[in-house]
């Protein structure tokens, strides 16, 4: 507000002056109203024409002040530090903590500011988020409050429990919102998920099926607020910038050259206090890393150009700063230039170390953060791998660790199973049952996911499959598979299974053909799973067939059931391919609607229901089949039914 006093204060000129121009041509005299009222009028036109709104001398002053020392930064000019206290003291900063919240407001205007396709202020804003970054680092000696992550309030807390989470839910992928945008019936949708419906040619609401007069999708920030607290609070990742309304993709510039220009001198001013600074001095210099190397992709190539990962490293040996430095770190080593630092300066072992034995909780999860990171690198996850107590560490930090942390060790883990011989050591570790610890307590979905990610890379190999195999949890992964909301989970689960098929034995397969509930759950990835869940549970489907078909002999009644094609004729311009699939021993019959392709068909619907009646997809009227009652190849005219020895097959009877 202060630097824009100017402009504040021309608007409202020329809101006043407009307002006496109103009142002078207002003809009182043809109007019908009481003395007093015409009196009041002509008081306040008198009034409006003797105002004068001019920005008081003071802070004038302040904003010459604020923009000398901008054009300093510019000019790589370290501001005089009378300069920088008149500014503070005129706007109420006195502590570190008021300079720390006035950051974080203007963060979150820079958020809004973006939403706008003038983004006239960000260049402004960024400026004076530089020249406070600089202020709150320089000039205040100790930090107010206690060191950690920023705190939100207490209100935004409560109106979070107050919602249902299922309403963060994208109706369309129903996963969690990152990016809400409300379109024309009020409806919110993920913005990837509702743009892909809109570019299949669809212009319909796809909740409520009302069509759309206009297909603009607006972002809905007050959602994506309330989601973010909500991720927050229970430890569910929200894209790079946890509870930050900044997209982390616009921070690989700096926002102005102000701006960029201050934090360059800022990182050489923290790279020497942690070097050669007092313990309170490097205490406070590793904070302010902390704090800045989580803002933005051009604060990390600063400090790392600047050499402050070498001296984070020195500081987790000690007691004095070591959680703010290995989160330091954390966020260093997102930076490729970071990475390099962290491993060049021997920082494996040294995170490895606080992994193990770290004096914190969060120092542990930090830890095991940054080796997630580390092991994006080929290189760099040889070499956690082939640390002894790496692995180990993440084992423990999974067994006794927060949410937080568990969910940092299980995707250290998956990065390091990228590299073929790190399956073993995670294996002999006994990762295993662990995760299948997590798995049945589904206390988080999150970590359910993570879990599943895990065993499902595991299992590529045979020995993986052996060891998942023997903690006899068939029944839970289909259970997840058939109640999971999240079709990551559903995914994995699905590859989980086909590699354990494949690679686990005979035995394996024929567990899985005995269980009731699988068959249904893979049709479904057929048609409402991903693309490589369909394709994976494509194959599993293959690989019970050939199973059932090697062992049996004979026309026997068959557990799995035989595809069968029937042409379903929905109206008179559309036609669709039905699979109907029928399960003499479960006494239940499947039906796949898919839409007719060129040379694909692409799934739409799987329902399974009793032998007489199936529904499919909500917008597909009902289908009716009749059961033929002796097994035999039939031709259905437009369309045919495949049938097999001992299986049922059912014919189509109508349409409704």
């Amino acid at each position: 507000m202060l630097m824009s006093s100017e402009r504040v204060a021309d608007q409202f000129r020329v809101l006043i002056r407009s307002m006496a121009t109103a009142l002078d041509v207002l003809p009182l005299d043809l109007i019908h109203v009481a003395v007093e009222v015409k009196e009041q009028v002509e008081l306040v036109r008198r009034q409006a024409r003797r105002a004068r709104f001019d920005v008081d001398p003071e802070d004038k002053r302040v904003v010459e002040a604020v923009k000398k020392v901008l054009i300093g930064f510019e000019k790589r000019v370290d501001p005089n530090s009378g300069e920088l206290k008149l500014v503070l003291d005129h706007v109420g900063i006195r502590k570190w903590s008021r300079c720390e919240k006035e950051v974080r407001f203007l963060e979150s205007e820079i958020g809004f500011e973006n939403l706008r396709e003038e983004k006239r202020e960000v260049s402004l804003l960024s400026s004076v988020i530089g020249l406070l970054c600089y202020s709150r680092c320089v000039m205040f000696d100790t930090v107010d409050g206690l060191p950690g992550p920023r705190p939100e309030s207490n209100s935004r807390s409560e109106v979070v429990s107050c919602l249902n989470s299922e309403d963060f839910r994208c109706p369309i992928s129903l996963e969690i919102m990152t990016e809400p945008v409300t379109i024309a019936t009020g409806q919110s949708y993920d913005r990837g998920s509702i743009m892909k419906w809109f570019r299949g040619g669809k212009a319909v609401c796809p909740k409520t099926g009302e069509k759309l007069k206009s297909m603009k999708a607006v972002p809905n920030v007050a959602l994506k607020r309330l989601i973010q607290q909500y991720c927050t609070e229970n430890g569910i990742p929200f894209g790079d910038s946890g509870s930050r309304n900044r997209d982390i993709g616009r921070t690989i510039v700096a926002g102005s050259l102000a701006a960029g220009e201050a934090m360059k001198m800022l990182s050489k001013f923290l790279s020497a206090s942690i070097a050669v600074g007092t313990v309170e001095e490097r205490k406070k210099a590793a904070y302010e890393i902390r704090l800045l190397s989580k803002t933005s992709i051009f604060n990390r190539s600063c400090l790392v150009e600047a050499g402050v990962v070498p001296h984070l490293l020195k500081m987790l040996a000690s007691a004095e700063g070591q959680e703010n430095a290995v989160a330091g770190l954390l966020n260093l080593s997102k930076h490729s230039k970071g990475k390099a630092a962290v491993v060049e300066n021997g920082g494996v072992d040294l995170v490895v170390d606080v992994l193990k034995e770290g004096l914190k909780v969060e120092a542990c999860q930090h830890a095991a953060g940054t080796l997630f990171y580390l092991a994006s690198v080929e290189e760099y996850r040889i070499l956690i791998g082939e640390n002894p107590r790496a692995i180990p560490a993440l084992r423990e930090l999974i067994k006794n660790g927060s949410d937080r942390g568990k969910k940092n060790a299980l995707v250290a883990i998956i990065g390091l199973l990228t590299h073929p011989a790190n399956h073993r050591r995670v294996i002999a570790a006994g990762v295993v049952p662990l995760l299948f610890e997590i798995l049945t307590s589904f206390d988080s979905e999150a970590l359910v996911t993570d879990s599943l990610a895990i065993l499902a890379t595991l299992a590529e190999k045979t020995e993986g499959a052996v060891a998942i195999s023997r903690c006899r949890a068939l029944d839970l992964i289909v259970g997840i598979l058939n109640s999971s909301t999240s079709r990551a989970a559903k995914e994995f689960c699905v590859s989980l299974l086909l590699s354990l098929g494949t690679n686990g034995g005979h035995n394996v397969v024929a567990l899985l053909v005995k269980s009731p509930s699988l068959m249904g759950c893979l049709y479904s990835q057929l048609s409402e799973g991903t693309s490589r869940a369909s394709k994976r549970a494509s194959a599993l489907i293959k690989v019970l067939h050939e199973f059932h078909e090697t062992r049996s002999s004979g026309p026997v009644n068959r557990v799995l059931p035989q595809e069968q094609f029937v042409h379903v004729s929905l109206d008179t311009t559309s036609s669709m391919r039905g699979l109907c699939c029928f399960s003499p021993v479960h006494d239940k019959a499947s039906l796949n609607i898919s839409s007719k392709a060129t040379t694909e068909y692409s799934p739409l619907s799987l329902r399974s229901a009793n032998c007489e009646n199936y529904t499919a997809h909500p917008s597909i009227s009902a289908v009716h089949f009749e059961k033929v009652k002796s097994p035999r190849q039939m031709d259905g005219g437009d369309g045919r039914v495949r049938g097999a020895p001992g299986c049922a097959e059912y014919a189509l009877k109508q349409t409704v």
